[in-house]
């Protein structure tokens, strides 16, 4: 007769040595997991960086290349500003007007004011960039809105019989307001009412928060609007986890078209030798702007330190503008600066000499 031991059951020892292999299996699996879904959620984070960093830029470039855009107006023609506007957020038109020739103006660090309008928790010691243009299509065209009551418009006169207006009698456009502000100007046919094109006046800024309640550096912008029956001032975030930026801006000192110095103030160039017409001559004759944005992660990483120090370009001194983190809290995001040059086109190219 055979002995045959049959097997009915696992000892206490082989299923304790069973469950902790398992559990070092399962461990090593869910530390995988882990370790593959924070490198994920880094890369996510770092990913809407570079798009929110690169998309201020293409904002601000955008803008740029149309400041000074005033259709069929030959700026040249115009009667040129006197002073700089002193109220970059003004609702009058006639300092709408004397700012025409001011396609872009800024300040460096602080010195923006206006009675007018606020820039909503700016953040200290960053630069405010003011545009100033029309928009590119003319009102009334398909996709471009209506002719609106109580909206800023700039006409231009393209029949050669028409006589000009203004306190010289000279002026053959109309900038001001549809419904209070008078447009006897023509077409090419002496017939037709010429056409009208919407103002526009932007106003960049850094914020300390995004508009919503969270302590988020963003972008905003200041566009001059019509709203609540009469014109204001709307105040719009634009790009998240823009915490600096700082431009430089070319001056074309021969009429070229093409810029000769840098600067980051154009009010003090020369530096403490700039005054009476020269800021005004100087914002007339910028052509370029150079762009440095530091753009930052919205959301912190806990196992990150950053111990970088960012550069964004120079200040009107020379000397190099520098952001370095400070911890515990500000050190854990990650961080990296942006830059673009842009070509004011509409400046510039008047001046080209073929």
């Amino acid at each position: 007769m055979n002995n045959i031991r049959t097997q009915r059951g696992l000892s206490l020892i082989e299923l304790m040595i069973s469950i902790t292999l398992g559990l070092i299996i399962l461990t090593a699996i869910a530390l995988v997991f882990l370790n593959a879904s924070n490198a994920r959620t880094e890369l996510e984070r770092v990913s809407r960086q570079i798009e929110n960093g690169r998309y201020a830029i293409d904002v601000l470039t955008n803008d740029l290349r149309l400041a000074g855009f005033y259709g069929e107006l030959d700026v040249a023609t115009a009667v040129p500003a006197t002073s700089l506007p002193t109220n970059p957020c003004s609702l009058t038109a006639g300092d709408w007007n004397t700012g025409i020739p001011v396609h872009v103006q800024g300040y460096d660090n602080n010195g923006f004011t206006s009675a007018n309008c606020t820039l909503t928790n700016r953040k200290s010691n960053t630069d405010v960039l003011v545009v100033r243009r029309v928009r590119t299509c003319v009102a009334g065209a398909a996709g471009c809105g209506t002719v609106d009551t109580g909206r800023p418009y700039l006409q231009v006169s393209l029949c050669s019989t028409d006589v000009g207006v203004g306190a010289l009698g000279i002026d053959k456009h109309v900038l001001g307001v549809q419904g209070t502000a008078t447009y006897p100007f023509r077409k090419k046919d002496c017939t037709a009412a010429a056409d009208k094109r919407l103002y526009y006046v932007h106003i960049y800024y850094i914020s300390a928060d995004n508009g919503a309640g969270q302590a988020i550096p963003t972008l905003k912008r200041l566009d001059l609007d019509y709203s609540g029956g009469s014109l204001t001032w709307t105040d719009s975030p634009l790009v998240e986890g823009i915490e600096e930026f700082n431009l430089e801006y070319g001056i074309d000192q021969d009429g070229d078209g093409a810029p000769d110095v840098y600067t980051a103030d154009p009010n003090d160039y020369p530096v403490g030798t700039c005054s009476g017409a020269c800021p005004l001559n100087n914002w007339i004759n910028v052509v370029t702007v150079q762009m440095h944005v530091l753009a930052r992660n919205l959301e912190a990483s806990s196992d990150f330190t950053d111990t970088k120090t960012y550069v964004l370009g120079v200040d009107k001194n020379g000397a190099a503008v520098t952001v370095t983190p400070v911890g515990p809290t500000d050190n854990k995001y990650r961080r990296h600066v942006y830059s673009g040059l842009v070509r004011i086109a509409n400046v510039s190219n008047r001046r080209d000499i073929p």
